[in-house]
């Protein structure tokens, strides 16, 4: 995975038009990954946290806007871009009831997909802090505060604990850090990631009070 990259997430049932979105998120440096269903959708944001989401509204099980729902009420807070057939006003008005934070009808041109990510990024850039206990993380700036100091991380210690700060209070596996971090599965090393977790402890946590909770025999979560 390469640091620098903003993972996107496709949700979008139509093989052709899902290719090229991904085709060109990659060509523009997004890392994109795609699904074709609403149940895949909200069990990826669950497991990787993307940065921003592409939900297209008609799709073969949960429709986008249940899927909106669900996500928004699990705590995801990054940006979510709506794909529509429609372009009635009322339908924009319920995406963005429903929590999306942008509206783009087909057919679109990828030029003005591609601007409106980059607007949602701009949008979001003021609001972008993660903050668990006396901790804040910035994905942008790739930036660590502890109780307002700067914590200086190495690449792989950022993106685990900005991993593990998406989600406050949730208890991810191994294999799902693995996949969220590294980008691949990584079986058989648990020791890799518990040198890691190692590390920001060491560099995150006074004594009595712990940021990253290990839960036995399943993997570990961040503290609310």
């Amino acid at each position: 995975m390469i640091e620098s990259e903003k993972q996107v997430l496709v949700v979008e049932d139509d093989p052709s038009i899902g290719s090229l979105i991904e085709i060109e998120l990659r060509e523009a440096g997004y890392a994109a990954t795609r699904v074709q269903c609403g149940r895949e959708a909200i069990e990826a944001v669950r497991r990787y946290a993307p940065d921003m989401i592409i939900l297209d509204v008609r799709l073969p099980d949960l429709d986008g806007l249940t899927v909106c729902r669900q996500v928004r009420r699990d705590g995801y807070q990054s940006p979510i871009l709506m794909l529509t057939a429609m372009d009635r006003v009322g339908d924009r008005v319920i995406g963005l009831d429903a929590g999306a934070d942008d509206y783009l009808a087909k057919p679109f041109a990828i030029e003005e997909l591609l601007a409106r990510l980059r607007a949602l990024t701009r949008r979001a850039g003021g609001a972008s802090w993660l903050e668990a206990g006396r901790v804040r993380v910035s994905p942008e700036a790739r930036e660590v505060l502890l109780d307002g100091q700067n914590v200086e991380l190495s690449a792989r210690e950022f993106d685990l604990l900005a991993f593990l700060m998406h989600a406050p209070g949730r208890v991810f596996t191994r294999e799902q850090i693995y996949e969220g971090v590294w980008g691949y599965h990584y079986p058989g090393r648990t020791k890799v990631i518990d040198f890691f977790i190692s590390a920001l402890r060491k560099k995150l946590d006074a004594p009595g009070d712990a940021l990253i909770r290990t839960v036995r025999g399943v993997g570990y979560t961040v503290r609310r």
